[in-house]
């Protein structure tokens, strides 16, 4: 388990931030061909101030229609993603291990917030995936793909949690954790997490094309 453990935090790493960055610029650049091949004309009316005003309604909790028709999902889904960004980037024992092999440091949540951030995590994945099984309209949509990554997200967290608290093995949690968020970091690209690179893009898309062409707003 040790030699995982090294593995994990040395060749894996490296490999899953070059996949993940790699993957990502692939990704970015094939959809602008695509979008160039299907639709060329919409650089001519791309449009910016439509573009910011509609991501700044998305972006605000009921700021936008989808976000009013369901109250519980659209806090779930606010407190999900600031969860998900807090977490990883401010935990302190991120960060320590990016001043360990890097020499690269910041200031750090406090581990009580950080620890409770990351069980609210966890229990909102259960909550969408729950939500993905038993609500027959979402259920309907769900692919195995949409189940994995949930489940991902929340093995990968809930890992985490136990870790922290040594609640089993400390080493097993650890690298387990590890390679989840390593495999999560090789999804972004290829699976629905590529939503965090594509969202500010499409957004801006359609709201150009709502407001430039249509004269109407999109949210």
């Amino acid at each position: 388990m040790h030699a995982l453990y090294d593995l994990a935090v040395g060749p894996l790493a490296w490999l899953a931030f070059g996949v993940f960055i790699i993957g990502s610029i692939y990704r970015l650049l094939a959809m602008r061909a695509l979008a160039l091949k299907k639709d060329g004309a919409f650089m001519t009316y791309i449009s910016w101030p439509h573009a910011i005003k509609s991501l700044v309604h998305w972006f605000t909790p009921f700021g936008a229609l989808g976000w009013k028709e369901n109250p519980g999902v659209t806090i779930a889904t606010f407190v999900f993603h600031i969860c998900l960004f807090l977490v990883p980037i401010f935990l302190m024992g991120h960060i320590v291990l990016f001043d360990t092999f890097r020499g690269w440091s910041w200031p750090a949540l406090p581990d009580g917030v950080a620890d409770g951030l990351a069980i609210v995590v966890v229990l909102i994945c259960a909550y969408f995936l729950w939500r993905r099984l038993s609500v027959p309209e979402v259920r309907f949509l769900t692919t195995p793909q949409d189940v994995f990554v949930v489940s991902l997200v929340g093995l990968t967290f809930l890992t985490g949690v136990l870790a922290y608290h040594r609640i089993g093995d400390n080493l097993v949690l650890t690298t387990l954790h590890i390679l989840c968020g390593e495999a999560m970091l090789v999804a972004i690209p290829f699976t629905r997490l590529s939503h965090m690179l594509f969202a500010v893009f499409s957004r801006g898309y359609i709201a150009s094309e709502f407001g430039s062409v249509r004269f109407a707003k999109d949210w």
